[in-house]
C-alpha cells in the first residue's frame, strides 16, 4: 500500500552557495575557463579564483536546490536531501533554504571538507561560466536518505551533477530504489553536457532500465546524451524511454514529449537577460508544479516558462518576484 505522499516533490541534490560576480571574455581566457560551461574544481583553484574574481554576491545555489525554491514559490511542500559542512557557507545555505519553507534535516559533516561552492562568471552577454568546488556535497551517504521521506515524495527529483562523487551516487541510487517501490514518480536532470561526458553510460542505462518517468534536458544536452547533431532524432531514442521527456530551447521556447504527443511553447518575453544561472532549473520548478496540479501539458511548459524567464531577469538562481502570481497574470 502507498503512503499518502506529505510532500510535492523531495530532492536530492548539491547544497552549493553560489558566489556570482560579472567577468570580461579577457578574464575568462586569462583563466583558461570554457565560457557558458560548468568546470569541477579543488579547493586550492577554489581559493585562487575566489581571490582574482571582481565583487561578488552569496547566494544559495545548488541545481535542485534551486528547483525546490521554485516549487515552494509556486505552493509546492518540498524536502530536500543534501550535504553542507558545519560551517558559515553552510549555516548561509540552510537559513535560505529553511526560509524559502523547504524541510532539510540532514544533519552537517564537521568542519573538512568545507560547504559547497559555485564560482560563477557572469559575462556581458549573461552568459554564465560555472566554477564548482563540490566540498562537503560529494559525501553525502546514503545513510542520509531518509526511506520514509522519500516514501512520502510524490516526486523524487534528481540531479544530474551529483553522480560526480561515489557516496551521493549511491545515495541516489537507493533513493530510486525506494520511490520506485512506493510507486512514485522519478524526476531526473541530465544537469550539463560535460557531466553527461562523465556519465552518459550510467544516464543512459538509468533511462533504458526505465529509472526515470520525467526527463528534463536542453538542447545540447540531449544531442550529447545521444551522440548526435540531430536535434528531432535525439528526442526520438529518448522519448520512446521514458514517459515524459522536457527539453528546454533557449529562446525557441520548450518541448515536451509523452505518449508520443509532442507539446511545444514558446520563450516567454524578457525585459532584459541578466543572468542565465537557474534558468533550467527553474523551468523544471514550473513544469513539476504544473504537473502536480494535473495541468495540460502546454500549462506545464507554460509555467515553466513563466519561471526560467523570471529568474534569468536578475542575478542569481532563486526567484525574486511572486511566481503564482505570475502564473495567475497569464494563465489564469
Amino acid at each position: 500500500m502507498t503512503t499518502e505522499a506529505r510532500y510535492d516533490i523531495v530532492a536530492v541534490g548539491n547544497a552549493i552557495v553560489d558566489v556570482i560576480a560579472q567577468a570580461d571574455d579577457a578574464f575568462l581566457e586569462e583563466e583558461q575557463l570554457s565560457k557558458g560551461s560548468m568546470t569541477l574544481i579543488d579547493a586550492e583553484r577554489a581559493r585562487q579564483l575566489y581571490r582574482d574574481m571582481g565583487v561578488a554576491r552569496e547566494i544559495s545555489g545548488g541545481s535542485g536546490s534551486n528547483t525546490l525554491a521554485g516549487a515552494s514559490t509556486l505552493g509546492r511542500q518540498c524536502a530536500l536531501i543534501a550535504q553542507v559542512a558545519d560551517d558559515q557557507l553552510g549555516e548561509v545555505f540552510t537559513h535560505d533554504i529553511r526560509a524559502t519553507g523547504i524541510d532539510f534535516d540532514v544533519p552537517p559533516l564537521g568542519k573538512e571538507p568545507p560547504t559547497a561552492r559555485c564560482l560563477i562568471l557572469v559575462t556581458p552577454d549573461a552568459q554564465r561560466t560555472m566554477n564548482t568546488f563540490l566540498g562537503a556535497s560529494q559525501f553525502l551517504p546514503p545513510a542520509a536518505v531518509d526511506a520514509d521521506l522519500i516514501a512520502s515524495g510524490a516526486i523524487l527529483y534528481l540531479e544530474g551533477y551529483l553522480w560526480d562523487a561515489e557516496e551521493p551516487k549511491a545515495a541516489m541510487a537507493l533513493a530510486i530504489d525506494i520511490a520506485r517501490k512506493n510507486d512514485r514518480k522519478v524526476a531526473f536532470t541530465l544537469s550539463d553536457g560535460f557531466c553527461i561526458e562523465r556519465h552518459r553510460d550510467d544516464f543512459t542505462r538509468l533511462i533504458k532500465d526505465g529509472m526515470i518517468d520525467i526527463l528534463f534536458a536542453n538542447e545540447a544536452e540531449i544531442k550529447s546524451l545521444c551522440e548526435t547533431e540531430d536535434f528531432d532524432a535525439a528526442v526520438a531514442q529518448t522519448a520512446a524511454q521514458v514517459e515524459t521527456l522536457v527539453v528546454t530551447r533557449s529562446e525557441k521556447g520548450a518541448i515536451a514529449v509523452q505518449n508520443t504527443e509532442t507539446y511545444a511553447v514558446g520563450a516567454e518575453p524578457v525585459a532584459k537577460i541578466v543572468d542565465t544561472t537557474g534558468a533550467g532549473d527553474l523551468f523544471a520548478a514550473g513544469f513539476l508544479s504544473g504537473y502536480i496540479e494535473e495541468r495540460s501539458m502546454e500549462d506545464c511548459l507554460t509555467i515553466g516558462a513563466i519561471a526560467a524567464a523570471e529568474v534569468i531577469s536578475h542575478y542569481g538562481a532563486r526567484p525574486e518576484t511572486d511566481l503564482r502570481e505570475l502564473v495567475k497574470q497569464r494563465l489564469g
